[in-house]
C-alpha cells in the first residue's frame, strides 16, 4: 500500500556528543536544518529543555534564529516553549522579532511542564504552580500576538499583529482538551509518552472547536527513526538513544554516546523495560522497514503530520536517515 503524503518534520535537541562540544551542536543543528530543508521537509523545531549537559536549545528562540538564519524556505519553531517558565509578554516579543526577522517562516509550540527538574524551576525564578495558569496563559499570548486592539495600553514590539501560528503541545489528555477547546493544531509527544496517544488524539478531534487559526482539527504525532540502509546498522544506530534514555533513569545525564555493540550489556532488564515503553512510538531500520513502520503508524493514527527524531551520534549518519525516511514517504 502507498503511503498518504503526509508533511514530515523534524525535532531538533541540539545534542552534544562526546568528544565534540556546544558550539559544534548548534551548528550541526542548522546544518541538518539545511538538509532537511533541501528534502522537502515542512519544519524544523527545537525543544526547551534545562540543566541536561547534552542538549544544546535552552535559549530556544536563540536557536530558533540561528537556524532560521541558515535557511530559506523550511518553517521554524519550537516544540516547545513551556510556557510557566515564562511571562507571555516576552515570548510575544521575542516570537513577534523571529516572525519580523524570517516572515511566515516561524512556529511557536507550548508546553506547560517545566522542562528540568525542580532545582532548577527554582533557579527560574518560576513557581511549580504555574502550571495551573497554562490556559490563561496561552489566551494572554494569542492576545499579544494579535492586532493591537483600540484601549490596549501594553502591546508586544514586535509582536502584535504577528500572529505567529500557536499549537498545544502534550503527553496527556489535558494538551489534547486545551487544544480542541482553543481550536489550536495538536502535537503529541509519543517519542518519548506514547501510552496515551490515542485516547488523547480521539478526546482532541472529538471536542474540537474551530477557531480563526483553524477551521478542523490537526495533528501532530511524534515518532523517533532511526533509518540506515540496513536493518542491523539502524539497530546498531539506536543504541547511542538508548543509552541517553538509560542514562535518563539513572540520573546521569550526560554527552550523548556513540553506538555500542550489544545494548544487553548496557541496561538492566528494568532499565530496558522502562526505555522500551518510553520508545515504543519508534521505528528502526532499512528503508523498507522504515516505509512499513510509518505507514502502519500513520493508518493507526490518521495523523496529519509526523515529527521525526533521528537520535544518532554520527551527524553523516544522522542526515543518511532522514534522507532515507523520506524516500520512504515518497
Amino acid at each position: 500500500m502507498k503511503l498518504p503524503m503526509i508533511p514530515l518534520s523534524i525535532l531538533e535537541l541540539g545534542r552534544v556528543r562526546q568528544g565534540s562540544d556546544r558550539r559544534t551542536a548548534l551548528n550541526d543543528a542548522r546544518t541538518y536544518a539545511q538538509q532537511a530543508e533541501r528534502l522537502g521537509y515542512k519544519r524544523i523545531w527545537v525543544a526547551e529543555h534545562h540543566n541536561m549537559p547534552g542538549v544544546t536549545t535552552a535559549a530556544t528562540s536563540v536557536v530558533i534564529g540561528h537556524i532560521a538564519a541558515g535557511t530559506s524556505s523550511i518553517r521554524v519553531g519550537a516544540g516547545g516553549i513551556m510556557l510557566p517558565n515564562h511571562a507571555p509578554y516576552v515570548i510575544a516579543e521575542q516570537f513577534g522579532t523571529l516572525e519580523a526577522l524570517f516572515p511566515g517562516r516561524i512556529d511557536l509550540g507550548l508546553g506547560r511542564a517545566p522542562g528540568t527538574d525542580q532545582m532548577t524551576l527554582r533557579a527560574l525564578r518560576r513557581d511549580p504552580a504555574n502550571a495551573d495558569n497554562f490556559p490563561q496563559d496561552v489566551q494572554e499570548l494569542q492576545a499579544f500576538l494579535a492586532p493591537k486592539g483600540t484601549n490596549q495600553r501594553i502591546e508586544a514590539v514586535p509582536g502584535s499583529g504577528s500572529n505567529v501560528p500557536i499549537w498545544i503541545l502534550g503527553s496527556s489528555l489535558f494538551g489534547a482538551q486545551l487544544a480542541s477547546s482553543l481550536g489550536l493544531p495538536y502535537g503529541f509527544a509519543s517519542h518519548f509518552a506514547p501510552q496515551a496517544l490515542h485516547q488523547a488524539l480521539n478526546v482532541y478531534r472529538n471536542n474540537f472547536k474551530p477557531s480563526a487559526q483553524l477551521d478542523k482539527p490537526y495533528a501532530m504525532v511524534g515518532v523517533n527513526v532511526i533509518a540506515a540502509d540496513t536493518d542491523e546498522e539502524a539497530r546498531y544506530l539506536a543504541t547511542s538513544q538508548q543509552m541517553s534514555f538509560t542514562d535518563l533513569f539513572r540520573g546521569t545525564r550526560g554527552l550523548m554516546q556513540p553506538p555500542i555493540e550489544d545494548i544487553e550489556s548496557y541496561w538492566s532488564p528494568q532499565e530496558k523495560a522502562q526505555a522500551g515503553q518510553m520508545l515504543d512510538c519508534s521505528v528502526i531500520g532499512s528503508r523498507e522497514t522504515v516505509s512499513d513502520g510509518l505507514q502502519k503508524l500513520i493508518e493507526k493514527t490518521e495523523a496529519d503530520e509526523l515529527m521525526i527524531v533521528s537520535d544518532i551520534f554520527d551527524t553523516a549518519k544522522r542526515q543518511r536517515s532522514i534522507e532515507i525516511t523520506a524516500q520512504a514517504m515518497a
